[in-house]
């Protein structure tokens, strides 16, 4: 019987793994947390049809209940080495795990928003960004810096994405959409807030997506100004600042808010870089490289190792678990 190392326990790994399973392959499934799915447990709600995050990480969590899967939390694989037909998985402890093929499902970070100084971030209590934005969403609790519910909200697009500046010229592809979802969540919460999109231009990549976006402007009142935020800093009174542009008129922008919200971009996880670089297999931004970017995007340049999900590029969560089982299937094609 073939076994199946999996590295990363988020939902493309676990949903490769429940595939894997059903077709006889022990699998291995290793996560450097203490559990699973951490990169859905930490959202409120999820796009396009705001279904509860905790819905999705429980019908996710049933699929390891499998004779097939052993489970290893707390446990980092940090390098993988071929060995007589085998591969050889050391984590951070040292010890040894042996597969005969690996799959890496080690996915992403959030940018980390306190690299654009010039945005406030960490600086002032009044700037969060989308994850703490979805904290807040978990707990029906939208509070400014003074504690008290903000009368205006502003939304910044493309924090650590499509910026030559942070050194990632690519497009996180999920934050527009985020931030619609965002703001639509915050209007339900406080329904005479005004609230604002700052866009580069908006990429409404999915089905039902764009409907979103529509849907924002005309029922949700939601304003969208086509700018950037060049600057943030506080005010007197716990307020936060901006100066912006808004481009389709060309006329430079000042404007007051009680809250402003960083929709950081996706770069690759810690463990994403470590073993793209130590197995040989880093591409651009240190995501792993795939084989190829169509009937091979699921295999790499090491045979038998293999990726999916957003170790390789930012997905959405529908796209990783359907690239997860497209990497399934190309292993069991082995």
């Amino acid at each position: 019987m073939k076994k199946v190392a999996i590295v990363g326990a988020g939902p493309a790994g676990i949903e490769a793994a429940s595939v894997l399973a059903a077709h006889d392959f022990e699998v291995s499934l290793f996560e450097k947390s203490s559990a699973p799915l951490s990169n859905i447990l930490d959202k409120a709600y999820l796009f396009p049809d705001f279904s509860p995050a905790l819905d999705l990480a429980k019908k996710l969590s049933a699929k390891l209940l499998n004779d097939h899967i052993q489970v290893f939390n707390n446990k980092e694989i940090i390098d993988i080495k071929e060995s007589d037909n085998e591969f050889k998985l050391y984590d951070r402890e040292s010890k040894t795990h042996i597969a005969d093929y690996v799959l890496i499902t080690t996915g992403y970070t959030l940018f980390d928003a306190r690299r654009k100084e010039e945005l406030g971030y960490g600086i002032y209590k009044g700037v969060i960004t989308s994850l703490d934005m979805e904290q807040m969403l978990m707990h029906s609790q939208i509070t400014n810096s003074m504690g008290e519910p903000p009368q205006k909200v502003v939304f910044l697009q493309c924090v650590g994405s499509r910026d030559e500046k942070s050194g990632n010229n690519y497009c996180s592809k999920v934050c527009c959409v985020t931030a619609v979802k965002q703001a639509i969540e915050v209007r339900k919460h406080l329904p005479d807030a005004e609230i604002y999109i700052y866009y580069m231009d908006l990429r409404m990549w999915g089905q039902g997506f764009e409907e979103m976006y529509r849907e924002a402007q005309e029922v949700y009142n939601i304003r969208f100004i086509r700018g950037r935020i060049s600057e943030a800093s506080a005010t007197f009174d716990g307020k936060i600042q901006i100066k912006s542009e808004d481009t389709l008129i060309g006329q430079p922008l000042k404007m007051t808010t009680d809250l402003m919200v960083l929709m950081a971009g996706m770069e690759p996880s810690q463990g994403t870089k470590t073993l793209a670089e130590n197995c040989g297999i880093a591409g651009k931004y240190n995501f792993i490289e795939t084989a190829g970017p169509h009937l091979e995007d699921n295999k790499t340049a090491v045979k038998g190792i293999f990726v999916a999900g957003s170790a390789k590029r930012p997905m959405s969560i529908r796209d990783s678990i359907t690239d997860a089982i497209a990497a399934a299937h190309t292993i069991i094609q082995q």
